[in-house]
C-alpha cells in the first residue's frame, strides 16, 4: 500500500536564516527532518530532485527513504516552502516516521468510470465537492488517492464519504457527518444557452409583427390619401 520513493542529500552543519542563505547561493534547498524523539538533522538537496517528487500524484502520502551519509531515514513531507516571485521551493521539512507514528493527510480524490454514469451521458458534469479527503491513518497504510467509481450515477446523484472504500486502518479525520465528495450536476450550460436561444427567437417575431402592423399602416394611409 505505502508509496515509497528513495532521496540521497547532503547534510548541513549550521542552522539559521544565515546558513540557509549560504545554502541557497549553493544553488540547493536547506531542510529538515525531525520528529520521533530524535535530534532534527539538517539536509540539504538539489531543487530538481525536490520538483520531480512534487509533481509526482501523490506525494503528500509518500513516504521517503532519506539518505544522509551512511544513515537512512523514513519520512514524510511536511512542508515545502515555495519562493512567492519565482516559484521555486526554498524550504522543506521532512517528519521522520517511527514504528508507532500515526499521521493526518489529506489524500486526493480521483474518478472512473464516467462513461459508465447515464446522468453524465446526458450531458451532466461530476461537480467536485471535496478533490481531497482528509484522514488519519500510520503512513504505510495511506492509499496514493481515492478513486470514485461513477458508474450507474445519475443526473442529481450524489456520493459521499460513507461510500468511499477506506483500506484497513485509514479513517477520516471527519466522523461526526456523512460528507459529500461528489455530485452529478445537470448541464446549466446548456439550459442557459436554450434559454438564449428561445428568447432571440421570440424577439424576431415581435421584429416581423411589427413590421407587419407598419406596412399595413401605411398601406391604410395611402388608401385614405387617395378617397
Amino acid at each position: 500500500m505505502a508509496n515509497v520513493s528513495a532521496l540521497t542529500v547532503q547534510g548541513r552543519d549550521r542552522a539559521g536564516k544565515g546558513a540557509a542563505r549560504a545554502t541557497r547561493r549553493e544553488g540547493l534547498v536547506p531542510g529538515v527532518i525531525y520528529g520521533d524523539n530524535k535530534e532534527p538533522i539538517l539536509i540539504a538537496m538539489t531543487p530538481r530532485d525536490l520538483l520531480v517528487e512534487l509533481h509526482k500524484p501523490g506525494f503528500a502520502t509518500k513516504i521517503f527513504e532519506i539518505t544522509v551519509g551512511k544513515e537512512t531515514q523514513r519520512a514524510m513531507a511536511q512542508d515545502v516552502q515555495m519562493h512567492p516571485v519565482r516559484d521555486v521551493p526554498v524550504h522543506v521539512d521532512f517528519r521522520r516516521i517511527g514504528k508507532n507514528t500515526v499521521v493526518n493527510v489529506e489524500v486526493p480524490v480521483s474518478f472512473s468510470n464516467e462513461e459508465a454514469s447515464p446522468g453524465i451521458k446526458q450531458g451532466g458534469v461530476v461537480n467536485v465537492v471535496r478533490h481531497e479527503i482528509e484522514v488519519r491513518a500510520r503512513p504505510d497504510a495511506l492509499p496514493e488517492q481515492f478513486v470514485i467509481d461513477l458508474t450507474g450515477l445519475e443526473i442529481g446523484d450524489s456520493v459521499h464519504i460513507s461510500a468511499v472504500e477506506m483500506p484497513e486502518g485509514v479513517a477520516p479525520t471527519i466522523t461526526d457527518r456523512d460528507f459529500t465528495i461528489c455530485t452529478i450536476a445537470p448541464p446549466t450550460v446548456q439550459a442557459a444557452s436554450e434559454e438564449d436561444e428561445d428568447a432571440e427567437g421570440g424577439e424576431g417575431e415581435e421584429g416581423e409583427s411589427a413590421e407587419g402592423e407598419t406596412a399595413e399602416g401605411e398601406d391604410t394611409k395611402k388608401d385614405e390619401s387617395k378617397d
